[in-house]
């Protein structure tokens, strides 16, 4: 897994690209909180549930499903979370989908349960750039740690970075092709 450092990456750059006026502060908590919550089920490794299990690490919490059930949750407190139900149903899908996606990325672990529970199959993505993040913290403050931060930057923070930049120039752009239309 991509460390609890970068899984915000993504709703991060996400708000930037649709803007407060479509993700309000208190939606953007909920979306990076989104972005982590997946890796809550690493508890199941000091319960004794297998890390295969459905309800192991990188199971359930890390589906489409889940996904979906805290965009649910999200569209139901829209009123709280001062956007509209569409907004916090997709923006907090995307934030807590993305967890399981970069995770697939990572070259460590047994894949992951995108699509529970319509199947336990574990997927990994096609290539694994992303170091996988040590579950135990002194070894992420070690030299494994440094590599996982490394990783981190180039393949995911650079190119959200890169995505953001990129809608940056083009609303510049097309901007001043609208003689000033634009805000």
């Amino acid at each position: 897994m991509p460390s609890i450092l970068s899984h915000p990456a993504v709703p991060l750059g996400l708000a930037f690209v649709f803007g407060r006026e479509k993700v309000s502060p208190r939606l953007l908590v909920a979306g990076l909180a989104a972005s982590v919550l997946p890796d809550l089920d690493v508890v199941a490794f000091r319960l004794g549930i297998p890390y295969l299990s459905p309800f192991g690490h990188r199971g359930f919490t890390h589906s489409a499903g889940f996904a979906l059930l805290l965009a649910l949750a999200a569209a139901l407190f829209a009123p709280a979370l001062r956007s509209p139900k569409r907004w916090c149903l997709g923006f907090v899908f995307l934030a807590a989908f993305s967890h399981p996606l970069l995770d697939a990325f990572t070259n460590g672990g047994r894949g992951v349960a995108l699509l529970w529970p319509l199947t336990a199959v574990r997927f990994f993505a096609p290539v694994r750039p992303i170091q996988v993040a040590p579950l135990s913290p002194r070894a992420f403050f070690g030299p494994w740690g440094w590599r996982v931060l490394f990783s981190e930057l180039l393949w995911v923070w650079l190119p959200v970075a890169f995505a953001v930049g990129a809608v940056a120039a083009w609303r510049k752009l097309r901007c001043k092709s609208s003689f000033g239309a634009c805000p």
